[in-house]
Order: C-alpha cells, then structure tokens, then sequence
C-alpha cells in the first residue's frame, strides 16, 4: 500500500489504546512499543518501572483516503486526560503519560 500515513500517541497502556484504534476504520495496523527515552531495546520491565523517560505508545498506520490525521486527534484527545502528567486512568507512573510525537 503506497498512499499510508503514520501517526504515534502514547495515552496509558499500550494494549488498551492499541485495541481502541485497531477498532477505528481507515486504520491498517496499529503496533505497541515504547518511545522517547535513550537506552536501547528497552525491556517492559525497566519502562514499567518508572525509571525511564519512555513512555508506552502505538504506532497507527492510517489510509488518509478513509480517515484523516485530525480525526485520529479527535479521538486520541476524548479517551485521554490530557490534565494528567503522571498517567491515564487506573495506569500510574511517567511511562503512562499522554504523548504525541510528530511522524510525517
């Protein structure tokens, strides 16, 4: 497929937001990992252990013909609370806090 898009958001558990947007049509494939920090292949142990600068995040490759970026903001905007530095909902710790990081 040529005509994709990425986008990235870190919103609390990773499974829980992957599952949301997996949900969303236009979007092909969403994928879990962490970002943001420095070490590398960060183990789930470490990032959950709240000493780390990553946070847990998808990557969400989108058909911009089906869905648009802004729509994919609209959603990540009204299943996080972005007043929350600290983590999302029942998820406590740094590596839960809301993020989006610019793709393309």
């Amino acid at each position: 497929m040529s005509n994709v898009q990425n986008a990235v958001f870190a919103g609390g558990c990773f499974w829980c937001m992957q599952a949301d947007f997996d949900k969303i049509n236009g979007v092909i494939k969403t994928t879990a990992g962490y970002i943001g920090g420095t070490q590398p292949n960060p183990t789930y142990a470490f990032v959950s252990s709240g000493r780390s600068n990553y946070v847990e995040a998808i990557k969400v490759i989108y058909d911009p013909n089906k869905i648009t970026y802004n729509r994919l903001l609209y959603y990540f905007w009204h299943n996080v609370d972005p007043t929350r530095d600290d983590g999302q909902f029942c998820d406590a710790g740094r590596q839960y806090a809301p993020r989006i990081f610019y793709v393309n």
